[in-house]
């Protein structure tokens, strides 16, 4: 599954009334360690697809959702589930230090339907 763009206007209906746990990838263009965790979010999402959604907030246009979140440095990754915050880390990783730092690996696989 792509990542999607999170802005103020969907903010609740992506994230809050989610029914899957959000990644949200708060970013800015001019940040370096954020243009290359970008290509890492996206194998996230691909890998977790059914299990999670990822979603990108630009600190730079969205900065209400940044101060809610208390961005002090970019990248942050928050993980939010239930409309809270289960996890978060600042800083770019690997795909297996992110999947690690946010305990992504106890999102179960989904439960096939007959």
């Amino acid at each position: 599954m792509p990542t999607i763009e999170i802005t103020l206007q969907n903010f609740e209906a992506e994230v809050l009334d989610a029914r899957l746990p959000v990644l949200l990838d708060f970013w800015a263009p001019w940040c370096g360690p954020c243009r290359m965790v970008g290509p890492v979010l996206d194998e996230i999402a691909d890998a977790y697809d059914g299990r999670l959604v990822v979603g990108k907030v630009n600190v730079d246009e969205q900065g209400v959702l940044a101060n809610a979140f208390g961005v002090r440095g970019v990248p942050m990754l928050a993980l939010v589930e239930s409309g809270e915050i289960a996890a978060a880390m600042v800083g770019a990783g690997p795909r297996a230090v992110v999947e690690e730092r946010l305990g992504l690996a106890r999102l179960a696989q989904p439960v096939a339907t007959p």
